[in-house]
């Protein structure tokens, strides 16, 4: 994903910032109101963590104001106003969630995922996902690689779905946990070294090329061999 993060604090945006990396996400940070005005309005972002207290314009203007532009990037409001009227008060403006000072991360990184999940549900219409000989239709549920049909379980597909929605980028087990199983199961588990293998059989064993690679410490990446080491 990639997340604007408009936060005054620099101790909670350093903290964020380095968590959503460590999860795999792109991170841009605007320190008052203003700047994270602008960069929202650039229309690049799959989701925006927004401060409501901020220097120079406040976060539920902000809000407002890309609504009434018509720009509907997903908005999740951090605030240390956690009363139900406050909260009643950011989702008028136009924000999609609203978190309350403290929270956790995982919760917050849980939220945020969602938003862009439903984002995506809402704006990509793309049926057909490839990378380099690898095809995958979303609606036949039919996976093609170098013309030859490749036989996948349920599981399976939407793993691999979840991988070329993301190529490229970084997946963690916690991403694949909680948006390929949609449990919170324990990390420790062994269930996504299974599917990983049986996956990696079956859309590697035999081509020349790897496209499910390994990053030791962080977790998986579907890539053109050509573009990094694996």
């Amino acid at each position: 994903m990639r997340i604007l993060l408009i936060e005054d604090d620099s101790e909670a945006a350093s903290y964020l910032t380095k968590a959503f990396n460590e999860a795999g996400h792109l991170v841009h940070h605007a320190s008052d109101g203003e700047e994270g005005y602008f960069l929202a309005d650039d229309g690049v972002y799959d989701v925006m963590v927004i401060d409501r207290m901020l220097p120079k314009r406040d976060g539920l203007s902000i809000i407002s104001s890309l609504r009434a532009e018509k720009n509907n990037i997903p908005a999740l409001i951090l605030s240390a106003l956690g009363e139900v009227d406050d909260k009643v008060e950011g989702l008028r403006s136009g924000g999609d969630d609203y978190l309350a000072k403290p929270f956790a991360f995982s919760e917050l990184l849980a939220r945020i995922e969602v938003l862009s999940k439903r984002n995506n549900k809402n704006n990509d219409d793309t049926t057909i996902l490839k990378l380099v000989d690898l095809e995958l239709n979303r609606l036949s549920h039919t996976v093609i690689r170098s013309g030859k049909s490749i036989s996948l379980q349920p599981r399976e597909f939407r793993l691999l779905e979840y991988f070329m929605r993301n190529k490229g980028q970084v997946v963690t087990r916690t991403m694949l946990l909680e948006n390929v199983w949609d449990y919170h199961f324990d990390p420790q588990t062994n269930v996504i070294d299974v599917h990983i293998s049986r996956l990696r059989s079956k859309i590697d064993k035999g081509f020349d090329v790897q496209l499910l690679h390994t990053i030791r410490g962080a977790g998986y990446v579907l890539r053109d061999e050509s573009q990094g080491e694996g």
